[in-house]
């Protein structure tokens, strides 16, 4: 009967490491998807942000770019190519935090990151709320050069 009770323990005690192993496998996954989160931000906080050195700003707009001009330091990657440069982008922003300006190419990102397994270092995607021009229209700076990344830190 000892036997028995003792087969029982031993069978419960290992079931809980295992589940104690399982949970904190689970807990990791989902820190590690939280990691990488997409939240929207203003003009304001944005503006706040860019005087970081960890900000990367990336400007999906395809054409409108080239004659409606952009946020000053941004780097573009259209959206019509926007998966299949995505692994450029990723070595261009590696351990930065990411604006993106369209949520579509946002979430792009962020499911590419979560495929790719790799350590990154990008831990947050920004969207910029009212996009480029809601920038724009608040007063804030906009660059017109051609240079691809811009190359400018203050507006023309």
């Amino acid at each position: 009967m000892f036997t028995y009770f003792r087969g029982l323990y031993m069978n419960f005690s290992q079931r809980k490491k295992k589940s104690k192993k399982q949970e904190h496998q689970r807990r990791r996954t989902e820190e590690e998807a939280m990691a990488r989160t997409i939240s929207y931000i203003t003009g304001s906080q944005l503006l706040s942000l860019k005087r970081r050195p960890n900000i990367a700003i990336v400007d999906v707009r395809d054409d409108e770019r080239s004659y409606d001009g952009h946020i000053t330091g941004s780097l573009h990657y259209a959206s019509g190519n926007f998966t299949d440069k995505i692994s450029n982008l990723i070595q261009e922003v590696k351990g930065k935090d990411t604006l993106v300006r369209g949520p579509t190419c946002a979430r792009r990102l962020a499911n590419y990151l979560d495929e790719v397994k790799e350590d990154t270092g990008i831990k947050n995607i920004f969207v910029l709320e009212r996009g480029f021009n809601g920038w724009e229209s608040s007063g804030r700076p906009v660059c017109r050069c051609t240079d691809i990344p811009c190359k400018s830190q203050n507006a023309e």
